[in-house]
């Protein structure tokens, strides 16, 4: 369920079945994104830009925003795969997925998806890999 938190400037939208906390957002700015408060987000915190920036490292895709203030909206990454060593694929890039019927199921600018099997929210990861999930290497990388 996507919740969305607003502030004069900015809404940031939550969307927890993305979310493989990461915690980009709880380094980047702590006193916005709290997960010891009630709500744990506060965009009030801080500003529209440093918001945006930090959302942007959200790897999962779970963390995004609306600006409420006429400033730079979110703008897809060049496309990219990226493969985390025992862990999901990370895509970042104008992402549209569908499931097999042709239904849209996502639409955003980075994913996390998963590449162990071991899900229960596929094809999204869910940390699942986190149970012993070991990738093989070839030739120095991990497929």
């Amino acid at each position: 369920m996507k919740k969305g938190y607003t502030s004069p400037d900015i809404t940031v939208f939550y969307d927890a079945k993305l979310c493989i906390h990461a915690a980009e957002c709880v380094r980047g700015l702590p006193a916005v994104f709290d997960p010891n408060k009630k709500p744990w987000i506060d965009p009030t915190q801080d500003t529209a830009d440093e918001i945006a920036q930090v959302i942007h490292k959200c790897p999962s895709g779970a963390l995004r925003y609306e600006r409420l203030d006429g400033g730079q909206p979110e703008i897809a990454d060049a496309p990219s795969l990226s493969l985390v060593k025992n862990g999901p694929i990370f895509m970042r890039g104008a992402i549209e997925l569908k499931d097999e019927q042709g239904h849209k199921i996502f639409e955003g600018t980075r994913v996390a998806l998963c590449r162990c099997g071991m899900s229960k929210n596929k094809p999204f990861c869910d940390r699942s890999h986190l149970a012993g999930f070991e990738a093989a290497a070839v030739d120095g990388k991990f497929k």
